[in-house]
C-alpha cells in the first residue's frame, strides 16, 4: 500500500507570501474599484464636456457669468444660465443654513439626551424621512406646505425685512399666492437634507469614546458643556462631512424642487420670487428641446453643475481634512 506523504512546508510557502493570506488579492480588487470609479466621473466629464461644445463655442463665458438682463429665449437661440445658477446657489445655501442648527440639536438629542426607551423610535423616523421619495415632498409642498407654511412665513419676512437696505434684496416680494418660490424650493430642500445631517451627526457622536464625556464631567464641566466644548470639537470634522454631504444634495435635487420653485425665468435676486435651478430647468426643457443649440445649452448647464459638485466635494476635503489635524483644544480657542 503507497504511503502519502505530507507536503513540505516550504514547498508551498512561497506561493502563500505571495498572496499574503489573501490581502494581495483583496488590495488589487479595492484598487480596480477605485480606478473604476475614477474612470466612471472622468467619462462623465468628458461626456458633458463633449456634448457641450458648440454651446460653448457659440455663448462663450457669457454664458455663465452673472447679469442682471440675462435671457433664455430658445426660440431665438439666446441662451444665458446665471439666473438658473443663482437659484441652485441661493436655494441650497439657504436650506443648509436652516438645516444644520436643527440636525445638529437632533442629534446631539438622540446621541447624549435621549432616554433608551425612545431613542430607537425616533432612529426610525429619521431614517424614514431620509427615505421618502423627492417626488412625494413634492406633493406634499404643493398641497400643504407652501400655503400653510411658505407663505405666512413669507408675507413676514417681508413685513420685515423686506424694507430693510441691502438685506432687502433677498426679501422682496409679495410672495405669490400659491407659495411658488425660491424660499418653497429652500424650505422643502430643509426638510429633505435634515435627517441625512441628522444621521451622520449622529454617528459621529456616538463614536466618540465615552473616555471623552467622562474626563469632562470629571473636571467638574455641566452635561451641556461637555457636549458644547468637549464632544462638538472632537466630531469637527464628521460633522462638517454631514453638512457638506447635505448640501451635495441640495445641489442636486431636481424634482421636489421642481414642484415648489415656480419655474419662472427672472432674474430678481428675492427668495420670495419664482425661479429654476440648474437641475429644474433641465428636467423641464430636455425633453422638448427645440434646436441643437437648446439641446447643448442644456448639457452645458449640466457641464457647471458637474464641476461645481467637484469643486464642493474638493472643497469639503481640504476643510474635513484641516478640521481633523485640530485638536479640541484648539478648537476651542
Amino acid at each position: 500500500m503507497q504511503s502519502t506523504k505530507a507536503i513540505p512546508r516550504s514547498s508551498y510557502s512561497p506561493l502563500r507570501r505571495a498572496f499574503k493570506h489573501g490581502d494581495r488579492p483583496w488590495q488589487g480588487l479595492i484598487v480596480l474599484v477605485s480606478i473604476l470609479v475614477l474612470l466612471l466621473v472622468l467619462g462623465i466629464g468628458w461626456k458633458l464636456w463633449q456634448g457641450s461644445a458648440q454651446a460653448r463655442s457659440a455663448l462663450g463665458w457669457k454664458f455663465i457669468l452673472p447679469t442682471l438682463d440675462a435671457n433664455w429665449n430658445p426660440a431665438l437661440d439666446q441662451f444665458q444660465a446665471w439666473p438658473f445658477i443663482y437659484g441652485t446657489l441661493i436655494t441650497s445655501l439657504a436650506a443648509i443654513v436652516l438645516a444644520v442648527p436643527i440636525s445638529l440639536g437632533v442629534a446631539v438629542f438622540l446621541a447624549e439626551l435621549c432616554p433608551a426607551w425612545l431613542r430607537l423610535p425616533l432612529n426610525w423616523m429619521v431614517e424614514l424621512l431620509a427615505a421618502i421619495p423627492s417626488v412625494v415632498y413634492g406633493l406634499w409642498g404643493i398641497f400643504v406646505f407652501l400655503p400653510r407654511v411658505v407663505v405666512p412665513f413669507g408675507e413676514a419676512l417681508f413685513s420685515v425685512l423686506g424694507h430693510i437696505p441691502l438685506l432687502g434684496i433677498l426679501f422682496t416680494g409679495p410672495i405669490p399666492l400659491s407659495g411658488s418660490s425660491r424660499l418653497a424650493a429652500a424650505m422643502i430642500l430643509t426638510i429633505m437634507i435634515i435627517p441625512t445631517i441628522t444621521a451622520v451627526t449622529r454617528d459621529v457622536l456616538l463614536a466618540i469614546p465615552n473616555s471623552q464625556r467622562e474626563a469632562g464631567l470629571a473636571l467638574g464641566a455641566t452635561r451641556w458643556e461637555t457636549i458644547w466644548q468637549v464632544l462638538l470639537p472632537y466630531g469637527l470634522s464628521g460633522i462638517l462631512g454631514a453638512a457638506i454631504l447635505g448640501l451635495g444634495r441640495a445641489l442636486g435635487e431636481t424634482m421636489a424642487v421642481t414642484m415648489v420653485i415656480g419655474n419662472s425665468i427672472e432674474s430678481s435676486p428675492s427668495l420670495l420670487k419664482p425661479g429654476y435651478t440648474m437641475a429644474s430647468i433641465i428636467a423641464n426643457e430636455f425633453s422638448e428641446t427645440v434646436s441643437g443649440l437648446h439641446t447643448q445649452a442644456l448639457i452645458e448647464i449640466g457641464l457647471v453643475l458637474f464641476a461645481m459638485t467637484l469643486i464642493l466635494n474638493l472643497f469639503a476635503r481640504l476643510l474635513v481634512w484641516r478640521a481633523a489635524r485640530r485638536t479640541p483644544q484648539e478648537v476651542r480657542a
